[in-house]
């Protein structure tokens, strides 16, 4: 989708009139808890969403907003443009009754495809933090209750796309917590009520106190001002109405999980036809994941370590080169034997110099005892359910050393025979009590290192 900005585009007269605007379901706000806007410049969260922020702040929820741009691309050859932005989001959240001092990512504007990684790596981080914030049992198995409104990917504008995205995939990851309302703003422009693009069945319709959304518009005088303004009166009056309409996708009814965590006889059955039943040795796919794994460790050496599903042991002979004592435990009985026979047969000196114990255990049930200053979990937490891995998690944070960390990597997409993927994982691991001090996610896997201790590796060095 490409448009003239400067074009005339269709009047807010134009779609005023169309019924459509008017006869949409409401959008539900009761039993919201917080609301997060996220927007690609300051402006989009006012024109997008300044009604609903102005009606959660009311209700006295908390309002979170995030810029990821710093708007810049308006007036490149101003210098001051990005600090005059940030000052006129800044009257304009407090026109719209939000106390909570905005998040400026300060992105390139315009760069939003060339940081998608680093954009994505952010956002997650304030989403999480809102998560952490949230009351036990909130969800109670309903949809997530913590709002989420960002650009609607159709928009037509490319940082606008891109930050949708962005959103959307975070939001599906943990959609047990939070719902995506996408508000569309460029559409009101290059398109007409009856184009195909507009997403009718899909809206919702929020009556506003159109007077205060309004003003707020009017804060942010460096888009509208002046004799070749970024945002002409036309296109304006598409927003100073007394409705906002958001896209609300409903999310597809997920197929029913298993009824309990994998046992050990699905994976004897693999080892009975495969003794590699996931080509652990010969991937090069599983080789550069156990590289990275190693070399996420944030200590050089580990006094006591416990891993999680050692397979075949693989991941064990690497580990025992860095640990004194190293428990590996896995679910069945044949990988244990396999594993074995691997670190009796193992070239590496370290390996056979370290006290390393394989035992078969099912540790979704209940960790080994002990406390352990290195826990891996790598690609096992899908197989537990939610209910157990809500048992795993604490019992990994009571069993970890007050120095210690937690690693976990896990592959990132379906499996239809696992409970649980991946991002399902790391987002349950995200609400412990543990500090992420590591975050590398790839379209296939994701990993990730916590610990109480949140310091970096350079701070503890005393380099940083």
């Amino acid at each position: 989708m490409t448009f003239d900005a400067a074009a005339p585009g269709t009047s807010a007269a134009v779609w005023a009139a169309d019924a459509r605007t008017h006869d949409r379901p409401p959008l539900d706000l009761d039993g919201a808890t917080a609301l997060v806007v996220i927007a690609a410049h300051p402006d989009d969260e006012t024109l997008g969403a300044g009604g609903l922020i102005a009606t959660c702040a009311e209700r006295g929820l908390p309002v979170t907003v995030v810029v990821v741009t710093d708007g810049a691309g308006s007036h490149p050859d101003d210098p001051r443009i990005g600090r005059r932005r940030a000052g006129e989001l800044l009257v304009a959240l407090d026109l719209l009754g939000v106390t909570t001092a905005p998040v400026l990512l300060g992105f390139p504007d315009g760069g939003t495809r060339e940081h998608r990684e680093g954009i994505a790596a952010a956002l997650a981080a304030v989403l999480e933090a809102v998560v952490r914030e949230e009351p036990d049992g909130t969800t109670a198995g309903a949809p997530g209750r913590i709002l989420v409104a960002a650009p609607w990917t159709g928009d037509g504008h490319r940082d606008h796309r891109v930050v949708g995205e962005i959103v959307r995939e975070l939001v599906a990851r943990d959609a047990a917590w939070l719902t995506l309302l996408a508000y569309p703003i460029w559409m009101r422009h290059w398109a007409d009520p009856d184009h195909a693009a507009v997403p009718w069945e899909s809206m919702r319709a929020l009556a506003i106190d159109a007077r205060r959304k309004s003003a707020a518009i009017d804060a942010h005088s460096s888009q509208h001002a002046g004799e070749e303004p970024m945002l002409h009166a036309r296109f304006l009056e598409n927003f100073r109405g007394g409705i906002e309409l958001f896209v609300v996708e409903e999310a597809a009814p997920a197929a029913a999980p298993p009824a309990a965590p994998l046992g050990a006889d699905y994976f004897e059955a693999l080892y009975a036809r495969r003794d590699d039943p996931w080509r652990l040795a010969s991937r090069w796919y599983e080789q550069r994941k156990r590289d990275a794994t190693m070399a996420a460790l944030p200590a050089e050496r580990y006094s006591s370590a416990l891993e999680l599903g050692c397979s075949i042991g693989l991941l064990t002979e690497r580990l025992a080169e860095r640990c004194d004592a190293l428990l590996a435990v896995d679910i069945a009985e044949e990988a244990v034997a396999l594993a074995r026979r691997r670190l009796a047969e193992s070239p590496s000196s370290a390996a056979e110099s370290a006290a390393v114990r394989i035992e078969q255990h099912d540790a979704l049930r209940a960790l080994p005892k002990g406390t352990f200053d290195l826990i891996v979990l790598s690609e096992v937490g899908y197989y537990a359910d939610l209910d157990a891995l809500d048992r795993l998690v604490p019992a990994i944070e009571a069993a970890l050393h007050p120095t210690g960390a937690l690693v976990a990597c896990h592959w990132r997409h379906p499996v239809a025979d696992y409970p649980l993927r991946g991002d399902d994982v790391h987002a349950r691991l995200a609400r412990s009590s543990l500090e992420r001090t590591v975050s590398h996610v790839e379209r296939d896997f994701v990993l990730e290192v916590y610990a109480r201790d949140g310091r970096s590796v350079a701070e503890r060095e005393g380099l940083a």
